[in-house]
């Protein structure tokens, strides 16, 4: 493979965005006389990383019925753009990122205009919506699962073309500074109890989620008044949803935000509440006990709820094949429960317990690699079709 190739990458949240740029970092390592160019749905890493934004993802990051159901216009305009794009560059390969709502139904118009299609982070089935198992087996010519037990899944069901290459987070989630450097650096007292609050990434969840974890910090602080609080943002438009909800609150409390820093953030800390999402899977590989939090609307959560399949919300249970963290969800959520369940992890045998068993959980994600193995099958899958595919 040699001369220029072209590459529509599609992403649509904060996770699927640092793993599409990881990606596109190691296509460019596992082959850097070729000239690659890469366009489509990008966030800020992937901008970073020299993608073109085609679309800004990061407007595309909405959870809930209502909320998707409003912005369907600028759904439809982001997919009609991408379209167009693609048949005016018609790229060698399209790789699509997490983000099934959106994800599939582009997979199914651009395999109808003749494009390789590569699904990366496969759609999570097997947890609900088993039913959109045949758009994967018409529209997508690859799969590439990050979780063990996926591939597996998926070849049962007649999906014959997946590959498993690992968690990308596997050997990417670690901390860059000890604790006593984290909390000297942000004004924190190392010798006290350090709680971590993770809200999660979009503006819904944040706002639903967080004010919830500040009651609960208050109601734990009655029993622990050396606790302290740092809120991990993820970006910069979380950080300003999480400074506003702040600014219209009596803090009692003083919270420390830090942005772009969870890995320290999670290291540092004794205990965490994290929302459902990756997160749990990042605190995990940390090995920071935590409560798995999560609510949406009452609406959206009726709904949603009778589609579910799996034992587990959070992912890092999944993984275990256990309870290891408690989930507290919708209805189970409150000031009180939050704070009991922290309040316990923090007694020093709980917290010793959880961190053993995220360990064992944590090494069924192998030894890392997943960006560099992905892009290896991305490539040899290229290499391999045939020149006039794409003419």
């Amino acid at each position: 493979m040699n001369g220029k190739r072209t590459v529509m990458i599609v992403a649509g949240e904060a996770s699927g965005d640092a793993h599409a740029a990881k990606l596109v970092c190691a296509i460019r390592e596992a082959l850097p006389a070729v000239r690659f160019e890469f366009f489509g749905a990008a966030g800020p890493k992937m901008r970073g990383a020299g993608v073109e934004a085609i679309v800004e993802s990061d407007s595309l990051a909405i959870v809930g019925l209502a909320e998707i159901g409003r912005a369907l216009p600028m759904f439809l305009k982001a997919k009609s753009d991408l379209k167009r794009a693609a048949s005016a560059r018609k790229p060698d390969i399209v790789i699509l990122v997490d983000f099934p709502d959106f994800n599939l139904k582009l997979a199914k118009s651009l395999k109808k205009l003749g494009f390789l299609v590569v699904y990366y982070i496969s759609p999570q089935l097997w947890a609900w919506r088993k039913y959109r198992i045949s758009s994967i087996r018409k529209y997508v010519d690859l799969l590439i699962t990050i979780l063990p037990f996926e591939k597996e899944w998926y070849s049962k069901r007649g999906v014959e073309h997946v590959e498993y290459v690992g968690n990308p987070l596997a050997n990417e989630v670690r901390s860059s500074r000890p604790r006593g450097e984290f909390c000297s650096d942000h004004g924190l007292d190392p010798s006290r109890p350090l709680v971590a609050l993770l809200p999660g990434s979009r503006h819904k969840e944040i706002e639903r989620i967080l004010p919830m974890m500040l009651d609960a910090a208050a109601e734990l602080t009655v029993k622990v008044p050396k606790a302290q609080f740092l809120i991990a943002a993820g970006s910069t438009r979380a950080r300003q949803d999480i400074k506003t909800i702040l600014a219209n609150r009596v803090i009692e409390h003083p919270f420390k935000v830090v942005e772009q820093e969870t890995y320290d953030a999670l290291n540092a800390s004794d205990v965490a509440a994290v929302t459902s999402g990756t997160a749990t899977l990042e605190a995990g590989i940390v090995g920071t006990p935590m409560a798995i939090v999560y609510k949406s609307s009452a609406i959206n959560y009726a709904l949603l709820r009778p589609l579910i399949s799996v034992e587990h919300f959070g992912l890092i249970n999944l993984i275990a094949g256990e309870r290891v963290a408690t989930e507290l969800i919708q209805g189970e959520l409150t000031p009180k429960s939050l704070a009991a369940e922290l309040f316990r992890l923090l007694e020093p045998v709980a917290n010793a317990e959880m961190r053993s068993k995220l360990q064992k959980a944590t090494d069924k994600l192998g030894a890392g690699g997943a960006s560099k193995r992905a892009a290896e099958v991305i490539l040899k899958l290229i290499d391999r079709s045939p020149s006039s595919f794409l003419s």
